[in-house]
């Protein structure tokens, strides 16, 4: 497990892909500190790590990054930890597109494709 607060490459992504589930890399994003946390297991480690690191859970939402396909479709939203009704988010992925977009763009600013 390891946070991601500077460039990483798609190339990395891909190893750590192929060591853990073969095509994607669980990630949480800290939409706050604009950080992301790759390379676990389950979604809740990487979330916890965070939370760890200062991180506050309400900031918190976790995707799939799947670094073999096309950049139209390589981040998927969905994740057990975005369950959060309380929070207004009432599915496993990401309801509010305004936090969809600033996810996209957190994660663009550092993957190098």
């Amino acid at each position: 497990m390891k946070i991601v607060d500077k460039k990483i490459t798609i190339a990395e992504l891909k190893e750590m892909a192929e060591k853990m589930f073969g095509d994607f890399v669980k990630s949480v994003v800290d939409v706050e500190k604009e950080i992301i946390a790759v390379d676990a297991s389950l979604h809740a480690d990487e979330e916890k790590l965070l939370i760890e690191e200062g991180s506050k859970q309400k900031n918190l939402w976790g995707v799939n990054l799947y670094p073999n396909s096309k950049e139209s479709d390589w981040i998927e939203f969905d994740s057990m930890i975005n369950l959060r009704p309380s929070f207004g988010n009432k599915t496993r992925g990401v309801d509010d597109i305004n936090i969809q977009e600033k996810i996209i763009r957190i994660i663009n600013k550092l993957v190098e494709r």
